[in-house]
């Protein structure tokens, strides 16, 4: 059995290695291009490899699966592993802005067993463990209850003109975070339309899960972590009443936007 403790206190002094890089509101810092459109800065390397070590001493069974660590397919045998963003939202993070997270999921059998995100610039420590529930600063979470698609809450600056019967509320660059909205009912409804990466999304889909929500890709279809290619279309969290409906509006947007 993991020692969850121990993974908090990983988590959390993982959280206080980036806040040592973080300018604070208004204030950028340095940064770099993995690739065109895809930023990094050095407090993604530094918490990679903080995680690596320290997680590999908790559980050495593990595998490994990380945004900023070369894929190791040896992964792909492993019942248990790893999925680690170090800081999701490094656009915000290099912003100074307040909308980042470190993310940490212990994926079993392509599910998520427990999930953890530390947003240290929010005071936020989530944690869920699979059919124990959800927590933020241990408190139990419970997803929003929202049974119209009309007025519902997404996180967003901008809407599309057949969405424009939607609310916005704040949207935070980390895609882990707006998930984290469906689970403590500050948003009823998150969806992308893009391809996104497993390490984005197996913390904060496991902790909108155990709060209530509904949790899908864009088709509405089960999600599933460490796959050989650990990338996939589009996801969909909603508050369950609603879930259906979502489906339904975005599916002719999905069917066309999935196309390579």
């Amino acid at each position: 059995m993991i020692d969850r403790r121990r993974l908090e206190e990983i988590c959390r002094e993982a959280g206080r290695l980036a806040m040592r890089h973080w300018g604070g509101e208004g204030q950028a810092i340095a940064s770099w291009e993995k690739v065109p459109g895809s930023p990094v800065c050095q407090a993604d390397i530094e918490v990679d490899g903080y995680l690596m070590a320290e997680l590999g001493r908790l559980l050495p069974a593990a595998g490994w699966l990380s945004e900023e660590t070369a894929d190791d397919p040896a992964r792909l045998a492993r019942d248990l592993i790893w999925l680690v963003d170090p800081v999701d939202g490094t656009r915000d993070f290099i912003r100074g802005r307040r909308g980042w997270a470190v993310s940490v999921a212990l994926i079993s059998a392509g599910k998520p067993l427990i999930g953890l995100l530390e947003a240290p610039a929010r005071g936020e420590s989530w944690c869920a463990v699979a059919g124990q529930g959800a927590w933020l600063n241990g408190v139990p979470l419970a997803a929003s209850q929202r049974t119209i698609l009309p007025g519902a809450r997404v996180p967003a600056d901008t809407l599309p003109p057949e969405d424009c019967d939607l609310t916005k509320v704040e949207r935070p660059n980390s895609i882990a975070l707006r998930v984290a909205m469906v689970a403590d009912d500050r948003a009823d409804l998150v969806a992308t339309l893009r391809w996104g990466s497993e390490w984005d999304i197996g913390a904060a889909t496991l902790i909108a899960r155990e709060a209530g929500a509904a949790v899908s890709d864009a088709f509405g279809h089960a999600l599933s972590f460490n796959k050989p290619d650990p990338h996939a279309f589009g996801l969909l969290a909603s508050a369950p009443g609603i879930h259906s409906a979502a489906v339904e509006r975005l599916a002719d947007r999905a069917a066309a936007f999935s196309k390579p």
